[in-house]
């Protein structure tokens, strides 16, 4: 009895041949799509054509190639809705080099406080541009930090080596977070690596930061403090900078929740 349970648990019933409108929901436990069983030809009344599993696999694969997130996986240009004059013509910034890469002459240095939309047009970008079929790459500037030092240790899989190569040699990078790590003399060096290395191949960064070049109080520092004056001199140089103003939305967000 116990067998024909097992068996009988991964039975599924097919699919009519006359509803090509079926939703596309890939089983969780076998990872096996509906509509074709992973043959990646659903068969139809008039003939047999592409699933569209295939669509939906290529794009994983390639969200998954440009390293982003989980969290931002529905972030789009259509679900960034601006709130400022700053945060609509930063919207259109970064739409238009999303587009019109690789006609571009510049990068993109996103520069605001905390919770105005940097990371959500960041992600935008390498999205529009994977779909266009250029590789690109996000990491967290922390995280890359983090992962570069772990390649130093003899018990991991990776090298040095293996962590920058993909960083220094592909063709759009996004640089989240810039500035969030504090500015050891490694951590400044690991950076001018980066930026100069891509500037002298004329590769396009994307950087994010919520430092700012003027000092907004003695106790604040500014981008140039946390990246140093070499790097921030290349920015100037690589990337227009956009900067954005506007509140915090995550508070909105969370102000909405207490109501309940």
């Amino acid at each position: 009895m116990a067998q024909e349970k097992a068996k009988n648990h991964n039975l599924k019933a097919v699919p009519s041949l006359t509803d090509a409108t079926t939703p596309l929901v890939l089983d969780e436990e076998s990872s096996e799509c509906p509509k074709c069983f992973n043959s990646g030809l659903e068969v139809l009344p008039e003939g047999a054509r592409p699933c569209s599993c295939r669509k939906l696999k290529s794009r994983e694969k390639t969200l998954k190639s440009v390293r982003l997130p989980k969290h931002y996986g529905s972030v789009s240009f259509d679900s960034y809705k601006p709130r400022t004059q700053l945060q609509a013509a930063a919207k259109k910034w970064a739409a238009n080099f999303a587009t019109e890469y690789p006609a571009v002459n510049y990068g993109i240095l996103l520069m605001g406080s905390v919770g105005v939309g940097k990371t959500h047009l960041a992600v935008a970008m390498l999205k529009k541009l994977s779909e266009r079929g250029i590789p690109c790459m996000f990491y967290e500037f922390s995280s890359l930090l983090k992962k570069i030092q772990d390649s130093y240790n003899p018990t991991t899989q990776a090298s040095e080596l293996s962590v920058l190569s993909p960083v220094l040699n592909t063709p759009v990078l996004v640089l989240d977070e810039l500035g969030s790590s504090k500015p050891t003399n490694w951590v400044l060096d690991t950076l001018a690596l980066i930026i100069n290395s891509r500037y002298n191949e004329d590769k396009f960064t994307i950087c994010t930061t919520n430092y700012f070049d003027n000092r907004p109080t003695d106790r604040e520092d500014t981008l140039e403090d946390r990246v140093g004056v070499r790097v921030r001199s290349r920015l100037h140089e690589m990337c227009r900078t956009i900067i954005l103003d506007g509140t915090d939305y995550r508070k909105k967000i969370d102000q909405s929740l207490q109501r309940y």
